[in-house]
């Protein structure tokens, strides 16, 4: 079958290898139709991705079709349309037992820690394919990134009428933006784009939009009333806007660090004491996020046709990968296997 492999950083290379044999009892075969590209696997092509090595087959975005279906799987059946939970979990451990799979101690994420999906099959356990019968391919292939949003967003527990401010207009950022607006909030973006900027009020219909660049403190105690907003969502996976953030927070707030950055991060405990703040980690999402996610998608809360910027075919985006992750007006890239 054909393969898109990340030999090491910089090089993608489209090869042949082997498809994968019958499933497990409890495991599908996908034959792979859409894959989302995202920070992840640039971070990887990048070479600054943590807990990665190399060669490996990027993406964990994947929308397939079931076409063989281990002998105890009743979830799903040949021909079904879904979307893959790519985060494979161990069941057993402390974060497993209390339903927080999301962060396993034994994490390992297709595309990270496993091969993942820029091939044309793939087998993944039956409990990680989820049905989408009313959606797109496309569609399909985006509930993963929009789950993070969702997931970090079900963390925070947002009331209706709270300001948030949602600092990284990017593909995961938009996805907070947008699921603290259907819980009521009143959102505040912030981005280095003013371009992003304007995507994010029509896409996720953001209140009030704050460029980075231009005194954003405050530009946000302007539109917030001169307070700071109880809730801050960090999804840059910068070092500098992540340790910005906490100056952000209003007293009794919470700081959510939905990007990632291989760094250290520090902060002023006496600040952080004063504001008696919460610090949060969200990390991937559950399956229930992504069905949420699914269930806005199918009532027609999510806009997916402008959040998906290109299609390209797979197989040119090997030679093309560079020319994509260097692409700064995208939102979103999907690779194509039709």
């Amino acid at each position: 079958m054909k393969t898109i492999v990340c030999q090491e950083p910089g090089k993608m290379e489209l090869v042949e290898t082997e498809a994968p044999a019958h499933p497990a009892d409890d495991e599908v075969i996908l034959q792979v139709k859409r894959i989302g590209i995202c920070g992840t696997d640039i971070h990887a092509y990048n070479g600054n991705q943590p807990f990665f090595t190399y060669p490996r087959i990027l993406g964990h975005e994947l929308s397939g079709e079931v076409s063989e279906v281990g002998r105890a799987v009743s979830t799903v059946k040949k021909g079904d349309k879904v979307s893959v939970v790519p985060y494979m979990h161990c069941g057993n451990c402390v974060a497993c037992r209390s339903g927080k799979t999301n962060c396993c101690t034994k994490m390992s994420v297709l595309g990270v820690h496993l091969d993942g999906g820029m091939r044309e099959w793939i087998k993944v356990p039956a409990s990680h394919a989820i049905p989408v019968h009313d959606l797109t391919w496309e569609e399909a292939a985006i509930v993963e990134p929009l789950s993070i949003g969702a997931h970090a967003v079900r963390r925070a527990a947002i009331q209706p009428g709270e300001t948030v401010l949602v600092i990284g207009a990017g593909p995961i950022g938009l996805g907070v933006a947008r699921f603290a607006k259907l819980q009521g909030a009143n959102v505040i973006a912030m981005d280095m784009s003013i371009e992003r900027l304007q995507f994010c009020q029509q896409w996720a219909e953001s209140d009030h939009t704050v460029l980075a660049s231009n005194q954003p403190a405050e530009r946000i105690l302007q539109v917030n009333n001169g307070e700071y907003p109880t809730i801050v969502f960090d999804a840059t996976g910068h070092k500098g806007s992540m340790m910005y953030a906490f100056d952000l927070v209003s007293h009794g707030g919470k700081l959510v660090f939905v990007g990632l950055v291989k760094d250290q991060i520090s902060f002023s405990d006496p600040d952080f004491h004063a504001k008696e703040l919460t610090l949060m980690g969200s990390r991937n999402a559950t399956i229930e996020d992504f069905q949420y996610v699914i269930r806005n998608m199918e009532q027609g809360k999510i806009d997916t046709v402008r959040f998906i910027s290109e299609t390209v075919p797979f197989a040119a985006a090997a030679e093309r990968f560079g020319e994509i992750q260097g692409n700064r007006q995208l939102i979103k890239a999907v690779l194509s296997l039709d």
